[in-house]
């Protein structure tokens, strides 16, 4: 079987962490583009798409962001699945039609989550786990028709709505990426030092249960692509039987 090709939405300007993760993490021919400066796929000849985190607002007023919306909202209606991590997750609800606002916290570091909902995404993984977080934005409303999938006392942490789906946390970080946004965020002293010293061994290894939502993804759009093979091919050979004169 043919490799799947993922187009990666890259929104966290030029940080040199994320294509490195993802690529990491998801077994598939990866296409990325730097949205922040404006790449966008030139088409949708992909199996599924992907949209990382980001150190914007959705909500903000940017050409490169409404870029995004446009693009994941066509590929959307095209029937592309779809995962949006971070700030990626919380595009893709406002595509849909959910709202997004900032929540008056930083939730960032090791966090424990629920799951609320159940979902192929998040097969394998247990009712709680632990993921690493940052972010001040959060879905507040999901989307019409949307199925919460998981969440904590901060925020939602998961939606999914038709073949698209969300995730609030990082399960694509390793350690010197939760050290890397640890120390470059706006954080007081003690803060930083306490949130620095939570990155162990111990505490990154919890959250690889998390990390299973890439493999379930790809699973999942696997299926969508056989679905669809299976479809045209049962067109193909409906065209070309013969009729009855």
């Amino acid at each position: 079987m043919d490799p799947l090709r993922i187009a990666v939405l890259d929104a966290s300007h030029g940080d040199a962490n994320t294509p490195r993760n993802f690529r990491r993490e998801l077994e598939a021919d990866l296409d990325r583009f730097d949205v922040t400066a404006g790449e966008l796929p030139p088409d949708f000849a992909y199996d599924g798409f992907l949209v990382t985190g980001s150190r914007s607002s959705v909500y903000w007023d940017e050409d490169w962001i409404a870029g995004v919306e446009e693009w994941a909202g066509e590929a959307i209606e095209r029937g592309l699945p779809a995962l949006g991590v971070c700030w990626g997750h919380q595009l893709l609800a406002s595509v849909l039609g959910g709202t997004v606002e900032d929540m008056g916290v930083y939730e960032v570091g090791y966090s424990e989550i629920e799951q609320t909902g159940d979902s192929p995404l998040f097969s394998g993984i247990g009712e709680h786990f632990t993921a690493f977080t940052s972010h001040s934005d959060a879905v507040t409303e999901l989307p019409p028709g949307a199925r919460p999938l998981a969440a904590n006392e901060y925020s939602n942490h998961g939606f999914s709505c038709g073949d698209v789906f969300g995730i609030q946390f990082h399960p694509e970080y390793d350690q010197e990426t939760a050290r890397h946004l640890i120390r470059e965020k706006e954080l007081t002293d003690d803060r930083r030092r306490s949130l620095l010293a939570s990155v162990t061994d111990e505490n990154h290894a919890a959250t690889r249960e998390a990390k299973r939502v890439f493999e379930n993804f790809l699973a999942y759009v696997r299926d969508v692509r056989t679905d669809d093979t299976r479809d045209d091919e049962a067109a193909s050979a409906a065209d070309s039987t013969p009729t009855a004169e």
